[in-house]
């Protein structure tokens, strides 16, 4: 089968390797959509960061080179021994989170800060492939009214839903998110259903500012201190990665806040005498635990459309020239590059800002 195969930084190549049967408790699916994610991309620029190099993963068993991408679905194939619940022909949602199972923290339900923490596609074989084998743990059915261009949202959905919950949202609070990247988008679409009186929206890209205010925000400019106002927000989220926009956050967060760092980045500096003083807290959060079943539910029943945030779809031989490469360029038109394994080289499909996977037309 053909994948996207890591070996470096800068180095990812798309070749014919070996398909991998499924296992003892292992499925093995036919990739209909993998997201490139932000993860992937400073994978590919300037990694490792995650992806194990030498000694493999204790979970997956696998060190570079290996197989990227971890926001995948597709139709299960093939079903290994001791698995129930799936068989050839279900249309799943992969959930890339390994876990151990017996660790303190998986035995809490916090299966997401697992001791042997990982995702499939960086810590071990992903879904930038024709095919890929993952723990049956690993998947969820869709019913008929969930496609799987919505599924292939769900991951980075899922981050962005684990934080929005983990921040606690009061009925009426003023939420502001700063970085208008897939994940900030999401946040900005989703804080509103989990109680967020006002939701405003702070990113460079005047394109990305106009789809957040399509997605919910109230508001939407290139300062967050301007479109907070005021005392500050009551949550701020912070979707960038960086000191300088964690000190914005905190700028923009009212006496007695929070503010969700999501972004990102290595050693930052802040404030700690105005952080007391103003009895701010820092929260972060990582991953997600048992959030794809309510992204099925708000898809399925609720009619939300996540796809509102995919801006283009390519062939996996394209993946390095218009996935990676273009997303490096931070050309601002593109925001979530979707890749088709199935699809014939060229045949790349860019969407509108807000025009999920629809009314699409040839990438030239």
């Amino acid at each position: 089968m053909r994948a996207a195969v890591w070996y470096g930084a800068k180095d990812l190549r798309v070749e014919e390797v070996p398909a991998v049967p499924p296992g003892l408790g292992e499925v093995t699916i036919e990739v209909a959509y993998c997201g490139i994610c932000g993860s992937d991309l400073h994978e590919y620029a300037d990694g490792p960061h995650a992806i194990p190099v030498g000694a493999p993963h204790p979970e997956s068993g696998v060190a570079a080179p290996l197989v990227l991408g971890h926001e995948f679905c597709g139709t299960v194939t093939e079903v290994g021994g001791g698995v129930d619940g799936v068989v050839p022909g279900d249309r799943v949602a992969v959930e890339p989170h390994y876990r151990c199972g017996s660790c303190p923290r998986c035995l809490a339900g916090e299966y997401n800060i697992c001791r042997h923490f990982g995702f499939a596609g960086l810590m071990g074989h992903g879904g930038l492939a024709e095919r890929a084998t993952v723990p049956a743990y690993m998947l969820h059915r869709l019913p008929e009214r969930v496609s799987l261009e919505q599924a292939a949202v769900f991951e980075p959905a899922a981050v962005a839903l684990h934080a929005v919950r983990r921040a606690r949202i009061r009925a009426g609070e003023t939420v502001a998110v700063l970085g208008l990247g897939p994940i900030g988008l999401l946040v900005t679409q989703l804080a509103a259903r989990y109680g967020a009186g006002r939701v405003v929206a702070a990113d460079r890209s005047g394109a990305r500012r106009e789809l957040a205010l399509r997605l919910g925000a109230a508001d939407a400019g290139a300062d967050l201190a301007d479109v907070v106002g005021g005392e500050g927000a009551d949550v701020v989220f912070e979707a960038v990665g960086s000191e300088d926009t964690l000190r914005a956050c905190l700028a923009a967060t009212r006496r007695g806040g929070r503010v969700m760092f999501l972004g990102l980045t290595g050693t930052v500096r802040v404030d700690a005498f105005a952080l007391v003083n103003n009895e701010q807290t820092i929260m972060t959060s990582v991953g997600y635990r048992d959030a794809y079943p309510e992204l099925i539910r708000l898809v399925a029943e609720e009619g939300v459309d996540l796809t509102r945030i995919v801006t283009s779809t390519i062939a996996l031989d394209d993946v390095v020239r218009d996935g990676f490469e273009a997303l490096l360029r931070r050309d601002e038109e593109q925001i979530k590059v979707l890749v088709r394994p199935g699809a014939a080289p060229g045949t790349g499909e860019q969407a509108g800002v807000d025009g999920g996977c629809r009314a699409v037309r040839p990438v030239t």
